[in-house]
């Protein structure tokens, strides 16, 4: 898929696993997400622009690069995505950050917004939306959607876990946002959840399974 980065790195490899077991108790699974999504921002902010500024070292004075233009704008769809929001934080204390409140509705399966609150000038800003599994992507792709309507334009999305399913949904739906993922596993089973997978990751992350 043209739309999907897979962070192969040994480390990123390594947490995930542990993450898998079922027997890796909470406050280690919410830790490794933490340290996860860390890693995972290095490689999707990769391309932030750069501009040169005039600094002085303690021996001399030299041209630096910094970032350019507005901070990014971390919008995470709620509750599991807050897991890998403080992750992001880390690695990006000052950008802004937004939230996506989503429910399947039982009748029709769609998602259906609930809450919604992103900085004033979100389209002027890169945007990372978080979710930890990109399953069927319906709640993903509803989010893109709602961010686009506000006018946002450079959109990327990181996940733990996708599935081939959800993997070909963004891309048919939002060929233009990049998805970067830990992993592309096997596929979704009955209930939509992804195999071999991690469990939930929302209950995973604030022991409520």
């Amino acid at each position: 898929m043209p739309n999907l980065v897979v962070v192969n790195h040994p480390l990123v490899q390594h947490k995930l696993t542990l993450m898998r077991m079922k027997q890796t108790p909470v406050a280690e699974f919410r830790r490794l997400v933490r340290e996860v999504a860390l890693l995972l921002g290095y490689e999707i902010t990769r391309d932030l622009p750069l501009a040169t500024a005039d600094i002085e070292t303690p021996l001399m004075p030299m041209q630096a690069p910094l970032l350019a233009g507005k901070k990014v704008c971390l919008v995470s769809i709620l509750r599991a995505g807050n897991g890998l929001l403080e992750g992001m934080l880390d690695l990006m204390p000052s950008a802004r950050v937004g939230h996506i409140g989503l429910y399947r509705d039982p009748a029709t399966l769609q998602p259906v917004e609930y809450y919604y609150k992103v900085p004033q000038d979100v389209a002027d800003r890169p945007v990372i939306i978080v979710d930890p599994m990109l399953a069927t992507a319906n709640s993903a792709v509803a989010a893109v959607s709602r961010v686009k309507r506000d006018g946002v334009k450079d959109i990327k999305l990181a996940c733990l876990l996708a599935a081939p399913e959800g993997v070909k949904r963004m891309n048919d739906a939002h060929p233009d946002v990049t998805v970067f993922t830990a992993a592309v596993d096997q596929g979704l089973n009955d209930h939509g959840y992804i195999l071999p997978g991690l469990g939930d990751a929302g209950d995973r992350i604030y022991g409520t399974r």
